[in-house]
């Protein structure tokens, strides 16, 4: 089964907030049986994308526009990344600040980021989908997903989930994180061409604001 979305293109509906790009992205997730494991216990795995050149991933996220609601913005770069679609959460995991890789070195808040992440739980998954020819996508269990994650704002997006997920009943606690490696690198990274324009976190100065949302990092 495919996709028949195509990918939207440019920044001209783009939202912005002040200096803030505008930002919505997910953590699509699953639980999957274990097919060698003679239990009935399903492990808790989420879906995450590769990017150019790198050993690292990412999960889906991109602007959030102007003729869409952040949760839509949420849902439609999950399946133009990485081609599915799913029950999306509507509490959100946070609010993370972050600037643009083309930005990352300037002392302005121009071309900072305003991300707003959600958990998304998986019930569609396409075989062909707008953006498989830039993203390839690969199912993980936390700690593979924790560990091969490229920036530390979406490790923090993911400790949060997986506290989430804890508080109700759905998977272990942040133990999960840390437990040893299921897979080498080597054999979960999938090779990969090119990707849509990223952000970076930094992390030289943070502080948490008090917002609605549990989650938040400004730059320093």
């Amino acid at each position: 089964m495919s996709s028949s979305l195509l990918a939207r293109q440019g920044r001209h509906r783009q939202r912005y907030e002040n200096e803030y790009r505008l930002v919505a992205g997910c953590i699509p997730y699953r639980f999957n049986k274990d097919s060698d494991d003679d239990t009935d216990d399903f492990e808790l795995e989420v879906l995450m994308i590769s990017s150019p050149n790198r050993d690292d991933l990412v999960f889906p996220k991109g602007g959030w526009e102007n003729d869409e609601t952040v949760y839509e913005a949420a849902r439609r770069e999950a399946l133009e990344e990485a081609g599915v679609k799913g029950i999306l959460d509507e509490n959100p995991l946070g609010v993370w600040i972050f600037r643009s890789k083309s930005s990352q070195n300037s002392g302005s808040l121009e071309g900072s980021c305003k991300g707003y992440m959600y958990a998304m739980e998986v019930t569609e998954e396409y075989g062909s989908w707008a953006e498989e020819d830039l993203h390839r996508r690969r199912w993980l269990n936390v700690a593979d997903a924790y560990r091969l994650c490229r920036y530390e704002w979406m490790q923090s997006a993911l400790e949060e989930f997986v506290r989430v997920m804890g508080e109700a009943g759905k998977c272990q606690t942040t133990e999960d994180l840390f437990r040893p490696p299921a897979l080498p690198v080597q054999d979960v990274l999938v090779d990969h061409q090119i990707l849509s324009p990223s952000c970076l976190f930094n992390n030289s100065s943070t502080q948490r604001i008090d917002e609605t949302y549990n989650k938040c990092f400004v730059l320093g």
